[in-house]
């Protein structure tokens, strides 16, 4: 059928309405055009994607800048009897464990080097096995574990990435897997033993106050230099040991970062501390203050140019009673597992525990 070019009435109408009809020498959008000249402004483009050329204002850009804004965590499983129980989800590939540190180590590698933030979790396959079970999932799933992975930092031990070998990071992070494990039992057993039958007071709180303000006192009395404390306590199930590192060197005016029920900051010398080793160290010597249970308290001081000194207490329910200088070289100088007397270390001086004020009030009866 031939067609007519022709517009009649009801397309001039149309064209009218448009901004009058099309002559072949006037384009279609002449009009538009030309209010887009007056403007300052050039035709319009041809939609279409943009180009991502990767310079400022791109989706490259964009998208890069939002990569370096995202934080991920990496799964590990430290020893080879984690990673044997692992083997038994198909979907699980590796097959040794060696290889699989060295892959784990160069993954690691390629994401700092892509500026990317990275956790380092330990991967627990008992606790991913209850994990599983508890939110209904399939343990042998890549997702499954994944899923795990991006929530041990909340449940478990976790350490950030700083470029250290994988040699140097492990045991790290068994020692905060270690110092986590402790604190929670610590934890638990004074929230299991309640309040007081005669006064109602919480003896597991009062506890933690009590030895908050002991080692604040005892710090206090310690004086300047480094201090390493170590604090060991036989648990109904397990010895409980917690260690803690202050700096008694700096000048007074630092504010000090210890537990909270005592007001750490109030003295202007007093030592700095790690919040979360303190709370660790003070919540095991709670326990055993609130649990009668036996245990000990040794502390190193170290100043430049002096040799270290030694000394010792013996943890009991109303605080902690000074050993002698022959009781503190006799715990330092004799094998536990033995009883054979060790050599003493040279340098190191043998003291007598000092009495450390204890003018905190009875919580309880």
């Amino acid at each position: 059928m031939p067609h007519d070019s022709t517009p009649g009435p009801d397309e001039e109408r149309r064209e009218r309405g448009r901004g009058g009809a099309a002559g072949p020498d006037t384009p279609k959008t002449g009009r538009t055009d030309t209010k887009r000249k007056a403007a300052g402004r050039g035709p319009r483009s041809r939609p279409g994607r943009r180009k991502n050329d990767g310079r400022p204002g791109s989706r490259i850009s964009f998208r890069a800048a939002l990569r370096r804004e995202t934080a991920g965590t990496v799964g590990v499983l430290a020893d080879s009897v984690d990673f044997r129980a692992m083997r038994r989800y198909p979907s699980f590939t590796f097959d040794d464990h060696p290889d699989y540190l060295r892959e784990t180590e160069a993954l690691l590698r390629t994401l700092a080097s892509r500026q990317l933030h990275t956790t380092v979790a330990l991967f627990d396959p008992e606790d991913f096995a209850a994990y599983c079970s508890e939110h209904g999932l399939d343990p042998d799933s890549a997702l499954s574990r994944a899923r795990y992975t991006a929530e041990i930092p909340t449940r478990g031990a976790a350490v950030p990435y700083g470029g250290q070998p994988l040699d140097a990071l492990l045991p790290q992070l068994i020692d905060t897997a270690v110092r986590r494990a402790t604190w929670e039992y610590a934890s638990l057993l004074l929230a299991d033993i309640g309040q007081c039958a005669d006064c109602g007071q919480d003896i597991g709180e009062a506890a933690f106050d009590r030895a908050s303000h002991l080692l604040l006192g005892l710090l206090a009395e310690a004086g300047p230099g480094g201090h390493h404390l170590v604090c060991s306590v036989s648990a109904p199930e397990e010895q409980l040991i917690a260690v803690l590192h202050a700096d008694g060197t700096e000048p007074t005016g630092r504010e000090s970062t210890g537990p909270e029920p005592a007001d750490v900051g109030a003295d202007p010398g007093a030592a700095v501390l790690d919040l979360p080793e303190t709370a660790e160290f003070v919540t095991v010597l709670a326990a055993a203050l609130a649990l009668g249970r036996p245990g000990g308290l040794v502390l190193r001081t170290s100043v430049p140019g002096r040799p270290d000194r030694l000394h010792g207490w013996r943890i009991h329910p109303r605080g902690l009673h000074p050993l002698t200088e022959a009781e503190v070289f006799s715990a330092y100088c004799t094998d536990a597992a033995t009883g054979e007397p060790i050599s003493p270390e040279p340098g190191v001086e043998y003291r007598a525990g000092f009495t450390i004020p204890d003018d905190y009030p009875d919580a309880h009866h």
